[in-house]
């Protein structure tokens, strides 16, 4: 049993899986802080000095400044600014990994057509061999 999994894992497509999945999380660490960090901060600044990530609806009746004092306070809370935050980083990473995909399958080889091996009697339309002189079927000559 140990050596099948050891064959399991060691094939290439179990390892192509894991490097994606690691390279994967790392690249969505990447963009996370790119929208966090790089975009939405002018978007913000744009929209009037907006903060995203403070961006939060209060369910409870006592006033709260912020969304880390709602929570030190343990106010229960909806953060549509970190749902916003998140979508915007769905959206970048759903953009960048159909770009990447449409160019490596734009860099793949075709796969060669084989050339047929069969073709039709043009009396009978049955399927011959490509070689054939007469058909097996009606036996007419092609």
């Amino acid at each position: 049993m140990l050596n099948e999994f050891k064959e399991f894992a060691m094939k290439g497509n179990v390892l192509d899986m894991a490097i994606g999945v690691i390279m994967g999380a790392a690249f969505g660490k990447i963009v996370s802080s790119l929208v966090s960090d790089v975009l939405m901060p002018p978007i913000g600044l744009l929209l009037g000095n907006v903060d995203f990530s403070s961006l939060f609806i209060n369910l409870s009746g006592t006033p709260q400044a912020s969304l880390a004092a709602a929570k030190a306070a343990g106010v229960p809370t909806i953060n549509y600014g970190v749902f916003l935050q998140a979508t915007f980083d769905f959206i970048i990473i759903a953009i960048v990994i159909f770009l990447m995909v449409k160019q490596v399958n734009r860099l793949k080889k075709p796969v060669p057509v084989a050339a047929p091996t069969t073709k039709d009697c043009p009396q009978c339309l049955s399927a011959i061999p490509i070689k054939a002189t007469k058909c097996a079927h009606c036996t007419s000559n092609v």
